[in-house]
């Protein structure tokens, strides 16, 4: 343990120290609202004043209370420091568009993060070349900026404080993406044919849902796997001498039998449209060889999910997203989407939460796990998400925790996220009308019916009513 100063209590480490001074409430002892680095001896949250002994934090400069970067200086005096010199047009000032900016990362509720952050290289080469108006202030621009992933983050900064209007972010990497990827094809021949497949079949379709909701880190990582192996299909073809009209069914049936099992969902999207476009012949593909559906036992389920319950030393983070897989059988690009506001507690007191329609109800005692979440959300304290929405807040600006963050905390927890998924939803099959389960749960009617069919509970047969007769009786019947 590192000992960085002796407080009434005895040494206290760096670790701790640093919790204490970024604590911020209502003292339990004066009632004033301001620094709480004191702990009384019933877990009070004391003041410097009613601790005693714990030291002065107010800055010399501002006269705020927390952590002091420097001798008698705090964290947000040196973060104006940092963030003026780099932001500074050449004029001595801060360039007048990025004021926003300067206000988001200077305004953040733990600006160690954003010393450390504006400590390395990358941030700083990126945003002097952005002040001094080296390249243009547009999401272009930014972008030609290096490292990538930088200049990523920080164009999704600039999106945040309202300086570059909001783009689908995974839409424009994509549209950033396939030129310089195109370029690396030698054939010229190849280049046009994978060109018109990109545009006709992924671009506008991405563009077309862009325009209704977020397009989403999976259909666009789906499409460069595509475009790679239809690249390949047509290296392979010349490889034998042949093109996309000539190829006949024996090289495709070649291709298929000395490649790996996936290959037939790789390239199905580009044989399907070069034979639709008449670009090659119409030949026959390798049959979808559907896998059984793995699933964990009823008893599994249950046992996951009394210990997400009762292990109350496990992020809160956790627990919720767990519960949405095995509650509700929720997949994880569905998770990371919701908001606060997809909550709320109805006239009985009862919480809701917005799947479908209508919204599905969360029971004692889970609905204390998933509020005790909303109030202690991370990744709040920094310029990326301080006024953030999302349930799961992500580390860019703007933008949920991805997909992947959730499903490497699943394997963490020894969850297995597609298994349970699958009973879950069978097991909701069980006790409510397909049609029901789908609409609360936004899941398709026709899918969720197709699964209670396989379980082998259609809720097809209801108890019959007494049928009326046709006609009425007569008396003399």
């Amino acid at each position: 343990m590192s000992v960085n100063r002796w407080w009434p209590e005895g040494p206290i480490c760096s670790g701790c120290l640093a919790k204490a001074v970024e604590t911020y409430g209502v003292c339990d002892g004066c009632g004033v609202e301001r620094l709480l680095p004191g702990i009384g001896p019933n877990a009070q949250r004391w003041c410097t004043d009613c601790g005693g002994g714990l030291g002065d934090f107010s800055c010399t400069r501002c006269a705020r209370e927390g952590w002091r970067e420097r001798a008698g200086v705090c964290g947000w005096c040196v973060l104006s420091e940092r963030v003026s010199e780099l932001l500074d047009d050449g004029t001595g000032r801060v360039r007048p568009e990025l004021e926003p900016l300067f206000e988001r990362i200077t305004t953040m509720a733990r600006p160690r993060s954003g010393i450390l952050w504006l400590s390395r290289p990358e941030p700083q080469g990126i945003l002097r070349a952005i002040a001094r108006g080296e390249v243009a202030l547009t999401h272009e621009g930014v972008h030609t900026l290096m490292p990538v992933r930088s200049s990523i983050y920080i164009r999704d900064l600039l999106v945040a404080a309202g300086i570059l209007e909001p783009v689908d972010r995974f839409l424009f990497l994509f549209e950033q993406w396939w030129p310089a990827w195109l370029e690396t094809i030698d054939n010229p021949q190849h280049q046009k044919t994978l060109r018109s497949f990109l545009t006709w079949h992924f671009l506008r379709a991405f563009r077309a849902l862009a325009a209704d909701h977020p397009l989403g880190f999976g259909p666009p990582q789906s499409a460069r796997r595509h475009l790679r192996m239809a690249a390949w299909l047509l290296v392979e073809l010349d490889e034998r001498q042949r093109t996309l009209p000539t190829c006949t069914q024996g090289d495709l049936d070649q291709i298929f039998a000395s490649g790996k099992r996936s290959l037939r969902d790789d390239l199905q999207p580009f044989l399907h449209w070069a034979m639709n476009t008449r670009r090659m012949p119409r030949l026959a593909t390798p049959a979808h060889l559907g896998r059984p559906v793995a699933l964990i036992t009823q008893h599994q389920r249950i046992a996951l999910i009394r210990r997400i319950y009762y292990d109350d030393q496990m992020p809160s983070l956790d627990r919720v997203l767990a519960l949405f897989v095995l509650l509700y059988a929720q997949s994880l690009t569905r998770i990371h989407r919701l908001t606060v506001d997809d909550f709320h507690v109805d006239d009985d007191g009862q919480l809701l939460v917005r799947l479908g329609e209508p919204p599905a109800p969360i029971p004692p005692p889970f609905d204390q796990i998933v509020l005790e979440h909303i109030k202690e959300r991370t990744n709040q304290t920094t310029a990326t998400n301080p006024e953030s929405l999302w349930l799961f807040p992500g580390r860019r600006a703007g933008q949920p925790l991805a997909t992947k963050s959730l499903r490497l905390r699943m394997q963490h927890l020894g969850i297995p996220n597609l298994t349970s998924r699958s009973r879950a939803i069978r097991e909701l099959l069980r006790q409510a009308p397909p049609a029901v389960v789908a609409g609360m749960l936004g899941y398709s009617p026709s899918r969720s019916e197709n699964i209670a069919a396989e379980y082998g509970s259609t809720w097809q047969r209801y108890p019959g009513l007494a049928r009326q007769p046709r006609r009425p009786p007569r008396i003399n019947d």
